[in-house]
């Protein structure tokens, strides 16, 4: 079967699963890595392979441990026996106020976001190499516009944008690498962080007025996988236009 193979992390729930939903139906098939959501992850594949017979599978693994992250890119090979993309979508986030971070959340807010994405790409690099493959790295607005009470997450994910362009650069020209950067696309599921007055300030400024869906991220990424073959080093914006004026 020469159906590309993709690996999303985090791809249980949210913005993972409408990716993992959204490369399915373009015809690849799709490994979903969790690290808690085992429920969710198995009704999604069980979903998917409803559609097409054998083109989803789960794994499981804590991206926070380094020592892991090898295995899991050699189980997705290993059960079907090529890996073509790796989207690096699996993400904390959360507010960290400066006088109170420690390095518990330091190490949560960087492993995800920045350590963990660096060592799957590693890992993944020689199979991505044969395949001609293509990583893609859900990064944020924010990465290059720090948002208020948010310092470790910011740093995180800047330092995801700047590891986009210097891994297109070292993988190229076999894999092509690069970055979609969501605005208010889904808020979180506690209802702290982002009050609603403050919800309703941030729609306000985006140029489009309205939040954005899973979808228009999935949407983008399978742009960048199946049909930008010139395109790498690159960060799509799909924020509503919030970051063509964002000052702060």
């Amino acid at each position: 079967m020469n159906a590309p193979v993709i690996l999303i992390t985090g791809a249980g729930r949210r913005v993972g699963a409408e990716i993992a939903r959204t490369l399915h139906a373009a015809g690849a098939r799709v490994a979903i890595h969790y690290r808690s959501s085992a429920a969710a992850a198995e009704v999604l594949a069980a979903e998917l392979n409803s559609v097409r017979a054998d083109s989803a599978a789960v794994f499981s693994a804590d991206l926070l441990d380094v020592a892991a992250l090898s295995p899991l890119v050699a189980a997705v090979v290993a059960r079907f026996g090529r890996l073509d993309c790796l989207v690096n979508n699996a993400s904390s986030f959360y507010p960290t106020k400066v006088g109170a971070i420690d390095t518990a959340a330091w190490d949560d807010l960087i492993g995800s976001n920045l350590k963990a994405p660096l060592f799957l790409s590693q890992a993944a690099a020689p199979h991505l190499q044969v395949a001609g493959g293509c990583i893609i790295n859900i990064t944020d607005i924010h990465a290059e516009r720090p948002l208020k009470g948010f310092p470790v997450y910011c740093a995180a994910k800047g330092g995801l944008l700047n590891l986009t362009r210097s891994l297109a650069i070292e993988l190229a020209p076999q894999v092509r690498v690069n970055a979609v950067a969501p605005g208010p696309i889904e808020w979180p599921e506690d209802d702290i962080s982002f009050p609603p007055a403050e919800r309703a300030a941030i729609v306000d400024h985006t140029l489009l007025k309205r939040v954005g869906s899973p979808a228009d991220i999935a949407r983008t990424v399978k742009f960048l996988v199946f049909d930008a073959p010139y395109i790498t080093g690159q960060a799509i914006n799909v924020d509503g236009g919030r970051s063509a004026h964002l000052s702060h």
